[in-house]
């Protein structure tokens, strides 16, 4: 991947995902540690951070934002409000909001601000922390095509990227980010299951990951649909179907569903 353009980013909470996207960035040759600053709430983590990738750190969102092209919302979403309020005065129509607060529309964050700033809005996942993450892009009112592509650019770095609509975002806030705990579940159960029937616990959680890991990769690789690849595996009296029947006797669709539904839910709920 070439370098991004961009001449000075600013990271407002440089908690753990916050940090991710910048390692990912100094990684991939993507910036220069001289072109990045970052912020939170302790003078311990920035030291830290400092020490660690040789950015430039602060305690002041403003003053990290005020010079920078650039500018990702970092924080977590009850603190947007107070974050917007202290970054208005410094902001800038020509430059860059990139919004990861979960719950947060681009509508809400441009009622916060006295000028037309744009603003992409996006959502990631933890996988990030390993280049695995799934980020979904949407741009706001002001924000143009070269902002959504620059946007995608810098979350390209930790995995892939999808332009929708923003008003799937509680849904892919519940499926990509709530659902990979879901599956974190999943890999654990698979896994008990390995022990239960004689295998070393390091060894049934190694072949339960990569499974699931395998099975996804097979899903994106592909391009085929899961219950075709599931039947694929299913052979005509054999193990598969004897474990599928047990599944659905236990209503792990029906589970897994809901717990799609009900994540969605809370998701509208956030920042009310």
């Amino acid at each position: 991947m070439e370098p991004l353009a961009i001449q000075r980013l600013a990271v407002l909470g440089a908690g753990k995902m916050g940090e991710t996207l910048i390692r990912a960035l100094l990684s991939t040759g993507a910036l220069p540690a001289e072109n990045i600053v970052g912020t939170a709430r302790h003078q311990s983590r920035l030291n830290r951070l400092t020490e660690e990738l040789g950015i430039e750190t602060t305690l002041d969102n403003a003053q990290a934002a005020s010079d920078a092209e650039v500018i990702l919302l970092c924080v977590k979403p009850q603190g947007a409000a107070d974050l917007l309020r202290q970054l208005d005065p410094v902001l800038r129509e020509e430059q860059l909001l990139v919004s990861i607060f979960a719950g947060v529309t681009s509508q809400m964050i441009e009622q916060h601000l006295s000028k037309p700033v744009p603003v992409v809005r996006v959502m990631p996942n933890t996988p990030s922390l390993v280049g695995a993450g799934m980020t979904a892009l949407c741009r706001g009112s002001h924000a143009t095509d070269q902002h959504l592509e620059l946007t995608a650019r810098i979350f390209d770095r930790v995995g892939r990227t999808l332009v929708l609509d923003e008003g799937y975002f509680d849904a892919v806030t519940s499926l990509s980010a709530s659902g990979v705990a879901f599956l974190y579940i999943v890999i654990e159960a698979l896994a008990e299951g390995g022990v239960k029937v004689g295998l070393p616990r390091s060894v049934a959680t190694e072949l339960a990951a990569q499974a699931c890991l395998g099975a996804g990769r097979m899903v994106l690789e592909t391009g085929q649909h899961p219950a075709l690849l599931k039947d694929s595996v299913t052979t005509p009296a054999g193990c598969t179907v004897d474990g599928i029947l047990s599944l659905e006797e236990g209503g792990l669709r029906v589970t897994l569903i809901k717990a799609i539904v009900e994540a969605t839910r809370r998701a509208k709920e956030l920042v009310d």
